[in-house]
């Protein structure tokens, strides 16, 4: 992390409701605890400082103070009180040394000083050197001891030793004390402290200056290994997850750690990559599921579309059985008129007669062709009797022969002989071979020629007829041929069939207990084939 790194970051904690930044109340925590255990800490040194400069400071004066026993003790054996002063004089001017008192015992009175203004004054209860007999420290006066005095601004450390009547005091020529007297005074040495104040003064300075720099700077170390190892990473988790909550799935946390926050980031990353996968199989079902609604919502409108044209064409088929009915009459008088003139003709008016003749032909024709479209178009229920399927072709053939659709188209017949009767309504069959032959000269534009054969074949141990229509127009596609013989669908342009021919067709084959199916070539043709059962125990045509 870089200073202009930090100095975002420190931006960013700003900018953040103090109440909701986690990053900052972490840092306040362990900054705090850290003030904290850092004051302690230094607080601990100091004492400790203080204490070992005291300590120091106690074992040098201690050994000062014995030093000046020692100096003086020879002179106080003679009882040679200008030496005690000189020595206690030259004493005097040491460092720190403030003064030195030699206290008489029992009367406390200063025999020698290194003060001239001290001697002879007496000592009052209170003084460091009547510890011996008054205060808490009076078992203490048998050996040295000590303790810091304050006055106004300056400390003194008082060092009292007791002066012992020792065996080469009492046998000295000049002693003049009792045997035995145990305390013949205290030695009271005052050292001021005001050169060890100052140092532990500056000590105290150096130690709090330091830390302070030192807790400072290691708050700002904490900061950017905080940053660099939680904060950082989670501000870019948050970014991460603003981006994906807007949709933004192909961001990818780029953190190469193996800890909690690599895992953490290693699973976010898998997170979105499982969203975008999930995201991308949903738009796809959805884009699938809108065009399978546009192409059923197609078809239904397809579907309506030839349900209103199916009515339509239901409505125009009664309406050509009436006037197929109405025009049945008057060509029944005129055959019958016409029959009559033939017969009151004489003979040998033979342009007449031949005249009459055609007249009666073209009629009988137009009836016939009017019977056969009354008996193709009236629904009657479907009757199954004995059906000899070369008829029912045949008669299918006259009755389309004569339109005007099949004028240009060829019928070739190859009608087996020999085929026995089937179980079926003659009239539901002539439908289903009508629509095949209109199927294909729809398909020929009205010209070529169309095949039609029948046979007898065994298949699964049972006799069967097949019949086959084949044409000599274009073929169907290859796409289309799973879908013929669907409702409603068809390969004409619209107005031009209502795709129901072939459903039809197919059901009514089914009902018959047959199958029809579809070989096409594109290019060469189409061939319907159309196989029905035989009943058992039939004979064969002679």
């Amino acid at each position: 992390m870089n200073s202009r790194d930090f100095l975002s970051f420190t931006k960013d904690l700003l900018k953040k409701k103090t109440k909701n930044s986690l990053s900052l109340k972490l840092i306040l925590a362990i900054g705090v605890l850290l003030l904290i255990g850092s004051g302690f800490f230094w607080y601990m040194i100091i004492i400790r400082g203080e204490q070992e400069f005291i300590k120091y400071s106690l074992s040098f004066y201690e050994g000062y103070s014995e030093m000046i026993e020692k100096s003086l003790e020879k002179h106080m054996l003679y009882n040679d009180r200008s030496s005690i002063n000189e020595t206690l004089k030259k004493v005097s001017t040491v460092v720190d040394i403030a003064f030195v008192n030699i206290y008489s015992h029992p009367n406390g009175v200063v025999r020698f000083s290194s003060n001239k203004r001290f001697i002879d004054s007496t000592a009052t209860t209170s003084s460091s050197a009547c510890f011996a007999c008054h205060g808490k420290r009076k078992k203490l006066i048998e050996k040295a001891s000590w303790f810091v005095e304050k006055k106004s601004a300056s400390r003194f450390m008082i060092f009292t030793r007791p002066i012992l009547n020792r065996p080469a005091c009492f046998n000295a020529v000049c002693h003049y004390h009792n045997k035995n007297k145990r305390l013949l005074g205290v030695l009271e040495a005052r050292y001021s402290l005001a050169r060890l104040d100052n140092k532990m003064k500056q000590q105290k300075l150096f130690t709090l200056v330091s830390g302070v720099i030192f807790t400072l700077f290691f708050c700002i170390i904490l900061c950017i290994v905080l940053w660099r190892i939680v904060i950082g990473p989670l501000y870019i988790l948050a970014d991460a997850l603003q981006r994906v909550s807007k949709g933004d799935l192909d961001f990818q946390i780029n953190i190469n750690r193996k800890d909690e926050i690599g895992m953490l980031a290693r699973a976010f990353n898998s997170m979105t990559r499982e969203l975008k996968t999930s995201r991308e199989r949903l738009e796809n079902w959805a884009k699938e599921l809108e065009r399978e609604v546009e192409k059923k919502t197609e078809e239904i409108r397809r579907g309506q579309e030839q349900l209103v044209h199916t009515e339509k064409l239901a409505s125009l088929g009664r309406m050509a059985a009436g006037v197929a009915h109405e025009l049945n009459s008057p060509l029944t008088g005129i055959v019958t008129f016409a029959h009559l003139m033939l017969k009151r003709l004489p003979p040998e008016n033979k342009m007449d007669r031949e005249d009459l003749e055609v007249i009666i032909e073209q009629a009988e024709r137009c009836s016939k062709i009017i019977k056969g479209l009354l008996g193709f178009s009236r629904a009657l229920p479907s009757e199954k009797t004995d059906v000899n399927v070369n008829d029912v072709i045949s008669h299918t053939i006259g009755i389309v022969r004569n339109q005007a659709k099949f004028h240009n188209v060829k019928i070739n017949t190859s009608l087996s002989p020999d085929l026995p009767d089937i179980r079926g309504d003659a009239s539901q069959l002539e439908q289903v071979f009508m629509n095949l032959l209109i199927n294909a000269a729809d398909a020929m534009n009205d010209r070529g020629s169309i095949n039609i054969s029948t046979r007898l074949i065994r298949e699964d141990d049972a006799d069967h007829i097949e019949i086959e229509f084949t044409d000599t127009g274009p073929g169907i596609p290859e796409e289309y041929m799973d879908r013929l013989f669907e409702p409603f669908f068809t390969t004409k342009p619209p107005g031009k069939g209502t795709g129901l021919g072939l459903s039809v067709s197919h059901g009514i084959i089914k009902k018959h207990g047959g199958n029809i199916r579809v070989k096409s070539t594109p290019g060469k043709g189409t061939s319907f084939f159309i196989r029905l059962p035989v009943p058992e125990n039939r004979d064969l045509k002679e």
